[in-house]
């Protein structure tokens, strides 16, 4: 759904525009997205349409909360989203916490990972750039053809 690499500058209101490439499909699944921190890396955020959102909520809200690990999640997908809507310029207001903590100001990265966005920072994005897989590889990935 989505894919691609978009550089983005946020506005003096925290406001982006979604890339003209992508407003039809996020008006086709009602206009609203969610946005969480990504639990995985630093220095980005999760935006999910909707319905997409509402079945990784589910999952997570199923984990068992006696885990601190769990907890963590939970905080970071749960307790810290964010739902927007989208304005008649197709722009998303991103939550003023979310930029004062991660430091979002001009310059940012827009990431379409299929069925979310990554937003990062562009300093973040970078470092990210950088790294290589090296030797992490994974069974998983030995099966790709790439």
């Amino acid at each position: 759904m989505f894919q691609g690499e978009t550089a983005i500058t946020v506005d003096d209101k925290g406001r982006l525009a979604i890339p003209a490439a992508y407003r039809d499909a996020v008006a086709a699944q009602g206009n609203r997205l969610v946005f969480t921190y990504n639990p995985y890396e630093n220095g980005s955020l999760f935006i999910y349409p909707v319905e997409v959102y509402e079945n990784v909520r589910a999952q997570v809200a199923k984990l068992p909360n006696a885990s601190a690990k769990h907890r963590q999640l939970q905080r970071k997908l749960i307790g810290s989203a964010s739902m927007v809507e989208v304005d008649g310029n197709g722009r998303i207001s991103i939550p003023q916490s979310m930029r004062l903590t991660l430091g979002i100001e001009k310059k940012t990265i827009l990431l379409g990972m299929d069925d979310r966005f990554e937003l990062w920072t562009e300093k973040a994005h970078q470092a990210q750039i950088e790294q290589t897989v090296g030797d992490d590889i994974t069974p998983e990935m030995l099966e790709l053809r790439i």
